[in-house]
């Protein structure tokens, strides 16, 4: 990439002001998220829709997930993080509106799929509006930093979803769903009232010269990381969305609110956990005789290893139920461990995918970082449903473990640096 999108002044009073705003926007759109995917989910399972067909409700959600990342980081470089962000609070706005209209026979399944699609593009717009904007107010030699504020948002995001989950399905329970659905529409119109009348100055400045083809990265390290991505959230989508849940209703006789709530509590955790990851790391910093530490942040060594570690967890899953041991236990036990190092090897990528970027191009870089997410999701939501038709669980998790072993092979071309050195990253020519 030889244009840039976003100038980057370093930190200013209005930076970190309009951060923190951001963030909190971004905080109230990933709780009303959640929260939409239980309402859904519970309101059509009591309808009678198959767990299958409840998962399917969600296939644009994936889809145009996708979409927004590809365009998103375009109309980011063009605008501003500040018009992404707006548009994404405006968009959750009227997608809660379709689901709000009185008449329950509009609330067919084309229908909630084409507000899951308008959902799914709003979150992405936030999230991507609120990760590239660390950016911008984190010094270029401060990667340490970097990694633990992009770590908290990240593990925040994730742990708010979890709490998300619980909001939903207790507004369903106590006020029904289109109240539950009123509610949420007034937290979002809240978070864009509120952040467009306190926000000052921009988020970074536009650049109306950006070209859509430069989202596709001409820097290798983002290419790489991109396509590790992929298999990396493929490995969990394709047990964790229809399978588990399935699994768990069928074959254990969980309920809907137990099933429901494990997912939160596990949302929740991996959140946490997200969060914690710079201190586990910087836990292995080692210190040379002249005192001064090594290894503080990841590198792309450390995106390889958490994979080929994780892919240890469903192999182990798999086994003990072929094998006949109580699968409550395994299943629990193995999911609280296969999300700590899931979590993990999440946080690190999305550092790296920041300490890869310009700042000037890090919406674009980002952007294209999260359509490779959304199509490992996307891949991963679309088998889980397949395979465990076929196979079952087991079947979901083997195809878990190929593809995080595909990730971990991937993550061998990620960059590597000298101890104490920066990330080192190649970028090729783009042109203009």
């Amino acid at each position: 990439m030889a244009t840039a999108d976003i100038a980057a002044p370093r930190t200013t009073s209005n930076d970190l002001r309009n951060y923190i705003l951001v963030t909190g926007a971004y905080w109230a759109d990933t709780i009303t998220d959640g929260a939409i995917r239980m309402l859904v989910l519970f309101y059509f399972y009591q309808l009678g829709y198959s767990p299958f067909q409840v998962a399917m409700l969600f296939l644009f959600y994936e889809i145009f997930g996708i979409v927004t990342n590809l365009f998103g980081g375009y109309l980011a470089a063009r605008m501003g993080l500040k018009s992404t962000l707006f548009s994404g609070l405006g968009v959750q706005f009227v997608a809660l509106s379709m689901l709000a209209l009185p008449d329950s026979a509009w609330l067919t399944v084309p229908y909630v799929m084409a507000a899951q699609a308008l959902s799914g593009i709003a979150k992405d717009l936030t999230k991507m509006s609120s990760k590239s904007a660390v950016k911008l107010i984190v010094a270029e030699d401060a990667q340490s930093t970097l990694f633990k504020w992009v770590a908290i948002l990240t593990g925040s995001k994730n742990a708010l979803k979890g709490v998300g989950f619980f909001v939903g399905g207790l507004l369903l329970y106590l006020v029904g769903f289109r109240v539950a659905i009123f509610i949420l529409a007034g937290l979002v119109i809240t978070a864009l009232i509120v952040t467009a009348t306190l926000m000052r100055g921009d988020l970074g400045k536009a650049n109306k010269k950006a070209k859509f083809r430069q989202m596709f990265s001409h820097n290798r390290a983002v290419n790489v990381l991109a396509a590790a991505r992929i298999f990396l959230f493929a490995s969990r989508d394709v047990w964790f969305v229809v399978g588990l849940p399935v699994f768990l209703y069928t074959a254990l006789g969980w309920n809907f609110w137990q099933v429901g709530g494990f997912l939160a509590i596990w949302v929740i955790g991996y959140g946490f956990v997200q969060a914690s990851a710079p201190e586990v790391i910087k836990r292995r910093m080692k210190v040379d005789e002249a005192g001064i530490a090594h290894g503080s942040v990841p590198d792309g060594q450390t995106a390889m290893w958490l994979a080929f570690v994780l892919a240890t967890f469903p192999a182990g899953i798999a086994v003990a139920l072929a094998g006949g041991v109580d699968p409550a236990l395994v299943v629990v036990a193995g999911l609280i461990a296969f999300g700590i190092i899931f979590a993990m090897n999440s946080s690190v990528h999305s550092y790296l995918i920041l300490a890869y970027t310009e700042s000037d191009k890090a919406a674009m870089g980002v952007g294209f970082y999260y359509m490779a997410n959304a199509m490992g999701r996307l891949a991963g939501t679309v088998l889980s449903g397949a395979v465990y038709q076929i196979w079952g669980l087991v079947g979901c998790l083997w195809f878990a473990v190929a593809f995080v072993l595909a990730a971990g092979v991937i993550s061998v071309a990620l960059p590597r640096r000298a101890a104490g050195a920066p990330v080192v990253v190649a970028f090729g020519d783009g042109g203009d």
